[in-house]
């Protein structure tokens, strides 16, 4: 946060300010800065300990407000020069840490980190670095792909990021104000109250209606969060218009209690809050009042005051070196995390006390040999030679970012050359080929030979109705609305129409129709949901807000097809979400019976129908993504391996299930189940490697390489089902 970078009093050092401004130190803010900073840490240590201990993002958020509304107050911005001077003094504080940090992150990411972590840190460090990454990761995670990607170390530059936004327009705002004040001779007071009120409703309101439509994004836009901020900034104002003289603090019994209340709610928030509330939104209102009820109390230190607590010792330090711990301790736990092979949010106790020992040292020295040099010199206190050092600082970050980058995409572009040349060598023990019992294939699984695609590419290795992929396109229908979305892939003049229906896990068997395609002359078009079954049942996707539109979603393809008349529907799904009121273990007959709707919907028309039984999925297993686990253990490691039994979830495929239904009420129902898991695992094991091909892209979605060698194995089993399309 880059309130931690903030001086710890009212006013910085300006002896100009107005008698009724706070100027002498707060003990209470550097309190608040190290109850924010260690419910944050805390958090990030033991997720399923302190579950809402993210919002102590929140509470830096309120005292950025506070703090940086204070200084406008007192001496509005009149001219452009006055708001170069601004944002220079923010450069100069807050900007050298943060570029320290981030790029020795980036040369700790290069050399601890597995080769999976590159990319996505490196793309995240250069959107740092010109403190945009809030709108990178917006935009991931709205992404149901890139939103199951592993942290990366420098994600948690989100918060600077929407602070350096904020920075850069409140000043504006404030400008304005003042001038409107000037022109109207109406009180400055009232034009302040009345702009930066409407400021924080509208954004209050913006925040509640996109968390209710699009949480991921809601988290990290800048608009959704500039209320909480905002709200500082109105408790600046009433302390202007309240006088709390020269410092002094509050005594009276409303005050203390008012604090006191203001406390128990930021701790009723971190403790009761958890990764299901939606948030920001409204709920953001109780740490955020909380702590702006601590700030409006300014109470003292006596005994009954919870100043008295805020002002201990230990916490006025932590409050001091607060800027800098929050900037160190994300990325030494990713790192560590990464040393060892483990999940960041289930390190062990050794491993967490370590992480912590060290952001403690690397923060007192940052603050002492960063910041205080940066903040004093005599040289940088010229507004020019700021921009300049800030300038440069960014530039350095940003180029060794960019060259991160060129990296990992020759890397990638020589793991495809290599894909390309495995699949042209029509090798049948290739991938899936090497599970063939027709076949006398070597066992690889002990081989030292390289795997293709390597693991940081077989994490880009999806199919083409993805965007991610190389020439994909965007043909998946999302939330909140799902409307009908169509691509067409193999042969466009092709006589024989086939239709690929269901969510993600319909995408990841694309390449394999691509390939019968190739033979066959066929024309596909997918109808493809993200998160959302082809089944008429209401499905209680996050971020919706109105799951009657993924059934409806369902119900309008299964018309769509009955129009189209293919001459074949394949149709895969893995059951994501619950159904509304209920757990997701509970809902399977649900889905059984919306499966039974459309599909008996399809069966009806005399549509060719075939159901592609879920694959197993090593985040089902534990094993997580196989890609990461690779880097990190090596590509034949066993270690990514698990047992077929573990990685089947559900056990029950619904959609298997209802077809068998419909089938049995139709006689007539050209309709047939293709199981093709006994050339994805070998027997009861499942490996994360299958024929010298790397089997997974993540936790749950095959990869387009391993897909295509399972062109042959879907061209049988057609064959045999009947199901052939001529």
């Amino acid at each position: 946060m880059s309130v931690l970078g903030e001086e710890h009093r009212s006013v910085r050092d300006d002896t100009s300010a107005p008698a009724n401004v706070a100027r002498g130190p707060r003990s209470d803010i550097q309190g608040l800065r190290a109850l924010a900073v260690a419910v944050v840490v805390a958090y990030h240590l033991a997720p399923d300990a302190l579950t809402g201990g993210y919002v102590g993002v929140d509470v830096f958020f309120v005292l950025s407000g506070f703090l940086i509304t204070t200084h406008l107050l007192a001496h509005p911005p009149r001219r452009a020069a006055d708001l170069v001077a601004f944002w220079g003094r923010r450069l100069r504080r807050l900007l050298p840490a943060s570029m320290v940090v981030l790029g020795a992150t980036l040369v700790g990411t290069r050399l601890i980190a597995p080769e999976t972590l590159w990319g996505d840190t490196a793309r995240q460090a250069r959107a740092a670095g010109l403190y945009a990454v809030n709108w990178l990761l917006a935009g991931d995670a709205t992404d149901y792909l890139a939103a199951a990607d592993a942290p990366t170390p420098v994600q948690h530059y989100w918060s600077l990021s929407v602070e350096e936004q904020f920075y850069l327009f409140w000043p504006l705002l404030i400008a304005v104000l003042t001038w409107l004040a000037a022109r109207t001779r109406l009180r400055r007071e009232t034009v302040w109250a009345c702009g930066l009120g409407a400021v924080a409703l509208a954004s209050l309101v913006w925040s509640v209606r996109l968390t209710e439509s699009d949480p991921g994004r809601a988290y990290f836009v800048t608009p959704t969060r500039v209320w909480e901020l905002a709200v500082g900034g109105l408790v600046a104002l009433a302390l202007l218009t309240r006088p709390v003289r020269e410092g002094r603090t509050r005594s009276g019994t409303a005050w203390i209690v008012l604090a006191w209340a203001g406390l128990a709610a930021v701790a009723w928030a971190v403790l009761t809050f958890d990764a299901d509330t939606a948030f920001p939104g409204w709920r953001a209102a109780l740490p955020v009042l909380g702590t702006a009820a601590v700030l409006l109390a300014c109470v003292d230190t006596s005994r009954r005051s919870p100043g008295r607590l805020l002002a201990w010792r230990p916490a006025q330090w932590l409050g001091d070196v607060s800027y800098a711990v929050y900037l160190w301790h994300w990325p030494i736990l990713v790192l560590v995390a990464a040393a060892v092979a483990d999940d960041p949010e289930h390190l062990g106790w050794l491993p967490a006390v370590g992480v912590v020992v060290a952001t403690l040292v690397l923060a007192q020295l940052t603050t002492r040999y960063v910041e205080a040099p940066f903040r004093t010199a005599s040289w940088n206190r010229r507004t020019a030679a700021t921009w300049t050092a800030a300038l440069v600082a960014m530039a350095v970050v940003v180029t060794a970012a960019t060259v991160q980058l060129s990296e990992v995409e020759r890397r990638a572009a020589e793991a495809a050359d290599r894909v390309a040349a495995a699949l042209a060598s029509d090798d049948p023990c290739l991938g899936a080929g090497s599970l063939d019992p027709a076949l006398q294939c070597p066992d690889l699984s002990d081989s030292d030979q390289p795997v293709v695609p390597t693991p940081a590419a077989a994490a880009e290795d999806w199919p083409q109705a993805f965007p991610e992929a190389e020439g994909g396109q965007e043909c998946r229908s999302v939330r909140p609305r799902f409307p009908q979305v169509t691509c067409v892939f193999g042969d466009p003049d092709g006589r024989i129409d086939v239709a690929l229906v269901g969510n993600s896990h319909a995408a990841h068997w694309l390449p394999a129709l691509q390939g019968i395609a190739e033979l066959r002359g066929w024309r596909i078009t997918t109808h493809i949901a993200s998160r959302c079954a082809f089944s008429a049942v209401e499905q209680d996707i996050e971020g919706t807000g109105a799951p009657q539109n993924c059934r409806r979603w369902a119900e309008r393809t299964a018309q769509t097809l009955v129009e189209d008349d293919p001459d074949l529907v394949v149709v895969s799904d893995r059951i994501l979400e619950a159904v509304p009121g209920k757990a997701l273990a509970d809902s399977t007959d649900d889905y059984v019976a919306g499966f039974v709707d459309v599909l008996g919907t399809l069966t009806k028309a005399h549509l060719r129908t075939a159901v592609i039984r879920n694959i197993p999925t090593p985040d089902a297993g534990g094993v997580g993504s196989v890609p990461e686990c690779l880097s990190a253990h090596g590509e034949h490691s066993d270690a990514c391996d698990g047992p077929l039994e573990e990685w089947l979830f559900p056990k029950v495929d619904p959609a298997a299930t209802a077809l068998a239904e419909v089938t049995r009420t139709h006689r007539r129902a050209r309709t047939g189940v293709i199981d093709l898991n006994d050339r994805i695992c070998d027997g009861d094991t499942c490996r994360a490697v299958v024929g010298g091909v790397v089997g997974w892209a993540d936790g749950s979605h095959l990869t387009a390489t391993f897909d295509r060698t399972l062109a042959s194995a879907l061209d049988e089993a057609l064959r045999e089902a009947g199901l052939m399309p001529r």
